[in-house]
């Protein structure tokens, strides 16, 4: 499969499996129609765990699929238009040069970017993409749209979704084992809604949201038990 005809996109995960899951889910909003038996997949890293479950280095994939025929249904809506419009323009305005491409699928707009300025369109974990997609949708909202809107960037939300869970997974772990509260590093709202739903099933911990912005972080408790 020649470069010219495929797209790469790379996605991380606690195991193989799940990274190969995360680069699938990203493809195929790129791909729509996508054929996953198609799908070649080429292993970075297996993944470490460290000595007596201490630290932790996630697996890594590499998928590449066929291009044609993609995006078949780019702009298929004032709404993929608009975001996609919205989107370049405020790539421009930071100086970022990018190409941004939009396709509706499932109810939402997913509004991809490539180019050479991506890590500075993406921003420091993630704060200037982030402040995009609000604002996108934001405008969406008054204008009327239906849709929720996803902004991305060479598979950068797959990326950092499969690493927002894997390490909110190993933090209740840890919450759990010691009894103690785990404080996590500030994130944007879109992280912090990751972390929360990650967890939010497990019967061991519990999570919440403390400071201000943009220095607002995600708090892991273990949960105390009932008598």
């Amino acid at each position: 499969m020649s470069n010219t005809d495929s797209i790469t996109v790379e996605a991380t995960g606690e195991t193989v499996g799940e990274a190969k899951w995360a680069a699938l889910r990203e493809l195929e909003q790129l791909v729509p129609g996508l054929d996953r038996d198609s799908v070649e997949f080429q292993v970075v890293s297996e993944g470490e765990r460290g000595l007596l479950g201490v630290g932790y280095t996630p697996a890594q994939v590499i998928a590449i699929a066929s291009a044609q025929g993609q995006p078949a249904d780019a702009d298929s809506s004032a709404e993929a238009k608009t975001a996609r419009e919205f989107v370049q323009r405020a790539a421009a305005a930071i100086g970022a040069s990018v190409t941004a491409s939009a396709a509706e699928r499932d109810g939402v707009v997913t509004v991809t970017c490539t180019g050479a300025d991506l890590g500075l369109f993406i921003g420091k974990h993630g704060q200037t993409i982030d402040a995009i997609q609000y604002l996108a949708n934001a405008i969406a909202r008054t204008e009327g749209g239906r849709h929720g809107i996803v902004v991305d960037a060479a598979g950068y939300r797959a990326r950092r979704t499969a690493t927002l869970e894997t390490m909110a997974k190993r933090t209740a772990q840890r919450a759990s084992a010691t009894g103690r509260r785990v404080d996590l590093d500030p994130m944007t709202p879109v992280e912090r809604k990751i972390v929360h739903e990650a967890l939010k099933d497990d019967p061991a911990v519990e999570t919440l949201s403390e400071g201000s912005e943009p220095n607002r972080y995600v708090v892991v408790l273990p949960r105390q038990p009932v008598d």
